[in-house]
């Protein structure tokens, strides 16, 4: 049976991730100066923080290959201040709900639930959470359910790092493991990520010498145990909201944000499998 606190991100990483798909989000970017899709990408990720150089994004934004960081950052900020970044994009992707999701939605509650999750998260260690918590609330339920639903997420992904860490992966390390799982592809990851063959046979390697990848590339019982660990204490550290929901409120965002969230996939807002791994609700 899955945690309530992995329920609760199924139902509302769909409300954050339609940032990384919508032509309303690239046209932001472009008509802000940035002349790319990836530079839009990073920029608007880490816009929080100011102009932030490329060591301390990549830290963060731990799946993706360094190099891929540093063709976007720090150029992206001789383009674009991080503050005008960050407005685009929220408005961005309020006009994307707006556009993708019924004018009769009750954002209004969803909203209300969502601030009240976020007083719930601990923003020790998690930098992008924090980063994201200090952006000041959107005057509109839809700009403010979509920046709350993007610091939960932020707050569950920095855990999820944190976990990681700890069982001594390195970013593509546990790229792999969820590829081994089956949970995404190797075509929808690599590409994405910008890793190389050999970093990726170089960490198939590792992952082998471990017992943790079978000669298949899946997770050996060794590596399920793994995971397994990993996403319980992910799920762990991601408590706090839940906590700060309770039982009435946490099933309350449910009721809202399921539907809602099964939208932005039906209306292919979303694709599946995606990068992110998430599934429809």
């Amino acid at each position: 049976m899955k945690s309530l606190q992995r329920r609760l991100w199924e139902a509302v990483e769909p409300l954050h991730a339609v940032v990384y798909f919508a032509p309303e989000t690239a046209a932001a970017a472009k008509a802000v100066g940035l002349p790319g899709w990836w530079m839009g990408y990073f920029a608007g990720r880490v816009a929080p923080f100011g102009p932030l150089p490329e060591p301390p994004a990549t830290a963060m934004l731990f799946g993706f290959a360094p190099r891929r960081v540093a063709r976007s950052l720090p150029d992206a900020w001789k383009y674009a201040e991080p503050a005008a970044v960050l407005q685009s994009r929220m408005d961005a992707v309020e006009a994307a709900l707006h556009r993708i999701l019924p004018a009769d939605a009750p954002f209004e509650e969803l909203a209300d639930l969502l601030e009240q999750a976020v007083t719930g998260c601990d923003f020790a260690a998690r930098p992008l959470a924090a980063a994201w918590s200090s952006v000041a609330r959107p005057a509109t339920p839809v700009g403010r359910s979509w920046l709350a639903a993007t610091v939960l997420r932020e707050h569950r992904g920095d855990g999820h790092v944190l976990s990681a860490v700890a069982a001594g992966l390195r970013g593509l390390d546990t790229t792999l493991t969820h590829i081994g799982s089956g949970a995404v592809t190797r075509e929808v990851i690599q590409i994405n990520r910008g890793w190389s063959d050999d970093e990726w046979d170089e960490s198939v390697a590792r992952l082998a010498g471990r017992g943790i990848l079978d000669g298949d590339l899946k997770l050996t019982e060794q590596g399920i145990a793994l995971r397994q660990r990993i996403e319980d204490e992910t799920d762990r550290l991601a408590a706090g909201p839940s906590e700060a929901l309770g039982e009435d409120g946490a099933a309350e965002v449910l009721r809202i944000a399921v539907p809602l969230s099964r939208r932005i996939f039906d209306t292919g807002a979303i694709p599946l499998p995606n990068p992110m791994g998430a599934p429809r609700p």
